[in-house]
Parts: structure tokens; C-alpha cells; sequence
């Protein structure tokens, strides 16, 4: 009788484990959930390098654009000077 009883409350505890635990379409949620999350990071990555590149670029052109005024007036400043005959060593 006690094997009977103690087969039976084994069973009683394994049908309660399995009925408390989260059913198929909470387990599908919960893993769409953290796939969109994932996928999010992954997009907000993605921004970020973009971002990076496109301010690398604009300082990468705002410096090339500097160095070209700078050449230009070197070279006008060379050619008016030799215009004036410049300094005598």
C-alpha cells in the first residue's frame, strides 16, 4: 500500500510540475522577445558605425578643405611678394 500511495504522489508532483510551468506559446513569445531585442542592439550598432563614418568623413572633408584655402594662400602670398620683388638678403 505504501508502494501504491508513494507511485501516486510522485505522479501528483510531476503532473503539478509540468502544469506550473510556462506553456509553448509563452516559451515562443519570451524567445520573439529576445530575438527582437537582439535585433534592435544590432541595428543600433549598425546606426552608430554609420554615424561615425559619415562624421569621419565630414571632418576628413572640412580638413582637406582647409588645407586647399591654406595652399591658395601660401601660393598668393608667394606670387604678390614676388610681384613686389620681396626681401633682399
Amino acid at each position: 500500500m505504501k508502494k501504491v500511495l508513494s507511485i501516486v504522489a510522485v505522479a501528483a508532483m510531476t503532473t503539478a510540475f509540468v502544469a506550473c510551468g510556462p506553456s509553448k506559446e509563452e516559451i515562443e513569445k519570451r524567445e520573439q522577445a529576445k530575438q527582437d531585442s537582439i535585433a534592435a542592439v544590432e541595428q543600433a550598432k549598425q546606426d552608430s558605425i554609420a554615424a561615425a563614418a559619415a562624421e569621419a568623413e565630414k571632418m576628413a572633408a572640412e580638413a582637406n578643405a582647409k588645407r586647399m584655402a591654406d595652399s591658395t594662400r601660401m601660393a598668393d602670398s608667394v606670387a604678390a611678394a614676388s610681384k613686389k620683388g620681396g626681401k633682399k638678403h
